[in-house]
Parts: structure tokens; sequence; C-alpha cells
């Protein structure tokens, strides 16, 4: 990172939003990186890293891909276009992989879940959709306790 990137608080390259909860609540079978269409201002607060992921959810409307109920909040530099924090947002992939996308979606009832937003290398915004199929209440204790048994036994580990 730059030194002006540094100062401002702007995000040029990495993570700008990222859904943790989602690897708990499903489990992920593959992922696929899509771009964005973002406005001006959307653009210049998703830099700040303010937006949110947690309820944010991907589907079909009119055979496009778009990404619903992600939170983008407004950006506060003297910017006087308003845009909606919570719009319907068209997600842009690949004809074969949106295919794959929305066979996923019909025939094996999988749901496309957004992992993170981050940007590429040239700057441009991109999300990491996960497909994956919802874990029940079981698997998500089971996962729990696994976690619980791998901090203890790192921390067994360290004190010997």
């Amino acid at each position: 990172m730059s030194k002006d990137t540094k100062k401002s608080g702007l995000i040029s390259h990495g993570i700008a939003a990222q859904n943790r909860k989602a690897r708990f609540d499903y489990k992920i079978l593959s992922t696929i990186e899509a771009g964005i269409v973002l406005k001006g201002p959307e653009v210049k607060s998703l830099r700040m890293g303010r937006a949110t992921l947690n309820e944010a959810w991907a589907g079909e409307r009119d055979g496009e891909l778009y990404l619903f109920n992600m939170y983008i909040p407004e950006y506060q530099g003297g910017v006087l276009s308003r845009f909606e924090t919570r719009a319907i947002r068209k997600l842009l992939v690949k004809r074969k992989e949106r295919n794959q996308i929305f066979g996923a979606i019909a025939r094996e009832r999988q749901t496309i879940v957004p992992l993170d937003i981050h940007f590429n290398d040239r700057g441009l915004a991109k999300v990491t959709l996960g497909i994956a199929e919802g874990k029940q209440k079981a698997d998500k204790r089971q996962a729990a306790a696994a976690r619980d048994w791998q901090r203890d036994k790192a921390r067994l580990l360290r004190s010997r």
C-alpha cells in the first residue's frame, strides 16, 4: 500500500467486507468470483471498509444474477449523489458460471452465499460467491466442538 492509501484509510487491495458467519451456517461446496456493478460513491464507501454482508444473499432475477440485501453505507466525503444503502446490485459472471449457479439453485436446492467483497490487483471490486448447502443444527454443534477441541489441543501443546 502507498502512503496516500494509509493516510486516507482507503482499501485499494484486499478484503473490504466479509461474511464470517456464512462458513458456520453453510457447507461451502465451491466458490466463484464475480464482478459487481457499483456507482462511484458506493465504491468509495466500500473502500472505506464499512460494508456488511451478514444478511446478504445472491439469486436470479430475469435471467441475471443479483446480490440482495448487502449494506453499503452512504459515503460522507462531500459527494452530493445519494444511493440506496440496500439496493439490489447486479453481479457479473461468465455465461458458463451463471448456468452452473442457476443449475445448482434449481436442481440441487443449493444456496448462493456471498463470502466476501475484495478489490483485485487492478482495483476492481469482486465478490466471492459460495455455492453452499445449509448445515443442520447437529452439524453446527459438531463443528463448534471440533473447533473447541483444536483450541484446547493447541493450548496443551503450547504449555508443554
